[in-house]
């Protein structure tokens, strides 16, 4: 039995095939069926035919189907009606979890203006999805083959607290504060491919510090917390961006934890990159919080409180 999928430009190609065929290669032995393509005479597109058993064919589809479709753009000679539709709000579906999508207008905002720029800064309060749509976005575009691996970092501040000597190796003092990015990260991955990814330097997680002197290239970089960094570490960051590189900075004006609030780099960053091409700005509100639904309320209770205190000590 034989069933064909046209695959319409290179991108389609590269996500189905693998680099030097090396997915479709392991599609075959893993589901033991052949496989062979035919490229168009354009050299933009191509027909891949399998052959296989009945029921071979129909897994080794159903596996294409779900990475082709994060493309929005497969097509087979199938009928449709026994087509997984692509929902362009879904940015990521992990394998053993729900599928990652927009659950407001602003975060599907954000996912679009990540993959129509090359720098995306988001400002926002707690809650609202920004690191867990950043990593969402980084798996996807690695996925896609946009990118060749993913670089998460955040500056180690204290939030309001002497922590005091820390024991352990430098990754051992500095996992605490990454921790959030560990954790999302598991959520979309499950443990044994997360280590995967890190062990195989496809993902990197490390300290802002870690940044300088560094040029990255076709990589996803999101620097999170950005709220805690100063102007020349913003500025270090920014410029370590390669050629097919994307970057995603996120942060929260309201938990600023650097002794003088005022020397946060992300309340001059607006200023200073607006109108700049290639980069796109996304604020979040309160009513972009996905968490509790109590979590809303506090927020809107610490901001009539803030501007009722500002209003006082004038």
């Amino acid at each position: 039995m034989i069933k064909k999928i046209l695959l319409r430009d290179q991108d389609e190609i590269l996500l189905a095939l693998g680099v030097q065929d090396r997915k479709l290669r392991a599609l075959e032995k893993e589901f033991k069926i052949d496989a062979v393509v035919k490229y168009n005479e354009d050299g933009q597109g191509a027909e891949l035919s399998l052959k296989g058993t009945h029921s071979r064919l129909d897994k080794a589809l159903a596996r294409l189907r779900k990475t082709l479709e994060m493309s929005g753009k497969m097509k087979t000679e199938e009928d449709p009606k026994d087509r997984i539709p692509f929902k362009d709000n879904i940015i990521f579906r992990p394998e053993h979890a729900r599928p990652i999508e927009a659950c407001t207008e602003n975060q599907t905002k954000y996912i679009e203006a990540v993959f129509e720029n090359d720098l995306l800064v988001s400002i926002g309060p707690a809650g609202t999805g920004k690191t867990f749509l950043a990593c969402a976005c980084a798996l996807r575009a690695l996925e896609l083959g946009m990118v060749e691996r993913i670089i998460v970092t955040r500056p180690i501040v204290e939030a309001g607290e002497k922590l005091g000597f820390l024991p352990g190796d430098i990754n051992e003092k500095t996992d605490p504060y990454l921790r959030p990015i560990y954790d999302a990260f598991y959520s979309m991955l499950g443990v044994e491919k997360f280590r995967a990814l890190k062990y195989g330097n496809i993902l990197e997680i490390a300290p802002l510090a870690y940044m300088r002197g560094r040029t990255l290239e076709k990589a996803f970089i999101i620097l999170d917390e950005a709220q805690n960094t100063l102007p020349a570490q913003m500025k270090m960051f920014l410029t370590r961006m390669g050629i097919n590189s994307k970057m995603v900075v996120n942060g929260d004006l309201t938990q600023i934890d650097l002794p003088q609030k005022t020397q946060s780099a992300l309340l001059q960053l607006p200023k200073i990159l607006k109108g700049v091409p290639g980069v796109s700005f996304v604020d979040f509100g309160p009513e972009d919080v996905v968490r509790h639904p109590l979590v809303k309320n506090i927020l809107r209770a610490y901001d009539k409180w803030e501007k009722k205190t500002a209003k006082t000590e004038k």
